[in-house]
């Protein structure tokens, strides 16, 4: 009977130790499924979905780069003087900067006015040379080789007339160009020489087509997909350019993709990074607000898609 309890007694025993252990030991703790994630970007913080780019406020016409003359063999005159400031409203046909070659050229033109009066009195009196000996040539009283050369120095005078009309167009032409002139109405955007400077090739100055503003956003390959023409745009100052929100609309999207070349503020920022530039129109009285901040920094939040 003994041999018979023993093992009974470590079954019971054995069971007993690992039901207690089964009710002692922490519970394990359930495994969460990992939260949407949220991608913050250049100061939004928004779902997945939501897609925010850093870009710029430029001019909605054309940009014009407006560049200085070649003087001949002198090269690029330098500037005399600035007529307008970076911003200053601009129209057609205004003069935005003069150059040094200006003076000489005036001076120029006065000499061959003054070639031209002399020579236009010296026809007319030929004229009235040439006249006179051919009636006395016809009457036997001049000879007639008296009268060829008096028209063959008319002629002559003429030609040096015609000469000098030709001479007295380019000198117009270059003295036109001695003064920068505004091709359309709009706005002065960058003035890249000053007076006394003589303009690089990046010209003299940049000007917009129009004051009417809108955003040049650059938007990370990889949210392209998420943004639409028409689509609602917030848009912010980087450096508190101006106050609040500005609000527009996707008006077009490049189909290219290209290098960022709207750098934040941030060090850390990704400057190699591939980048689809969308163009933002701003509402009517926004655009207001900004229109003499072209090339502000802005932060473009997209509404999500419905």
């Amino acid at each position: 009977m003994s041999s018979i309890r023993l093992p009974l007694i470590a079954t019971v025993a054995a069971t007993l130790t690992v039901g207690g252990w089964l009710l002692i030991r922490p519970k394990s703790i359930p495994i969460q499924p990992p939260v949407s994630p949220v991608v913050q970007r250049q100061g939004f913080l928004a779902k997945r979905e939501t897609v925010a780019a850093l870009g710029q406020l430029e001019p909605a016409g054309d940009i014009r780069s407006l560049a200085a003359p070649t003087a001949g063999i002198a090269g690029t005159p330098r500037i005399s003087v600035l007529h307008v400031l970076e911003g200053d409203s601009i129209k057609r046909g205004q003069i935005l900067a003069t150059f040094d070659n200006r003076q000489g050229l005036l001076a120029d033109l006065e000499r061959l006015n003054a070639k031209l009066r002399r020579l236009d009195q010296e026809i007319i009196l030929q004229e009235t040379e040439v006249r006179r000996f051919s009636q006395a040539a016809e009457l036997g009283a001049a000879e007639r080789v008296l009268v060829d050369n008096k028209r063959e120095e008319l002629i002559r005078m003429q030609g040096q007339r015609s000469q000098t009309l030709a001479e007295r167009k380019g000198l117009m032409s270059d003295l036109a160009l001695s003064q920068l002139t505004s091709p359309i109405d709009g706005l002065v955007l960058d003035i890249h020489a000053r007076e006394g400077e003589r303009p690089s090739s990046s010209g003299v100055m940049d000007v917009g087509a129009s004051q009417q503003m809108e955003a040049r956003i650059e938007v990370y390959e990889s949210d392209i997909s998420n943004i639409r023409l028409g689509q609602t745009v917030q848009l912010i100052s980087e450096n508190g350019g101006f106050e609040g929100n500005l609000e527009g609309r996707v008006i077009r999207i490049s189909p290219r993709v290209e290098q960022r070349a709207v750098m934040s503020t941030d060090p850390t920022g990704d400057v190699d990074a591939r980048v689809v530039e969308v163009d933002v129109a701003l509402n009517a009285d926004d655009a207001e607000k900004v229109t003499r901040l072209a090339g502000l920094k802005v932060i473009a939040r997209f509404q999500s898609k419905s």
